[in-house]
């Protein structure tokens, strides 16, 4: 399952509604190339947290619903790692 799937999805949703390529978010955000979009759509890591205003603008989302999904995904990240290490160090 992807790390991030919530967000990955969310993301890769609003950037389409949005009528814009991951080429044209890399553009604006600055980035040299759309691997960075693709990575956050595939779950494969997060956008950084100074980004999601812009994402946020650009995609035409509210930035705290970015945000709490953002939060979302992070609280289940924390929650499943430690929920690893616990049953690890019942063993």
């Amino acid at each position: 399952m992807k790390k991030n799937a919530q967000l990955s999805n969310f993301l890769k949703e609003k950037r389409i509604a949005s009528g814009l390529s991951q080429g044209d978010v890399a553009d604006k955000l600055g980035y040299s190339t759309a691997q960075f979009i693709s990575n956050w759509e595939r779950g494969v890591a997060a956008p950084p947290v100074n980004i999601l205003k812009k994402l946020a603008d650009l995609y035409k989302v509210n930035a705290e619903e970015l945000f709490e999904v953002v939060l979302e995904e992070k609280i289940r990240e924390v929650t499943n790692d430690l929920l690893r290490r616990f049953k690890r160090a019942g063993r």
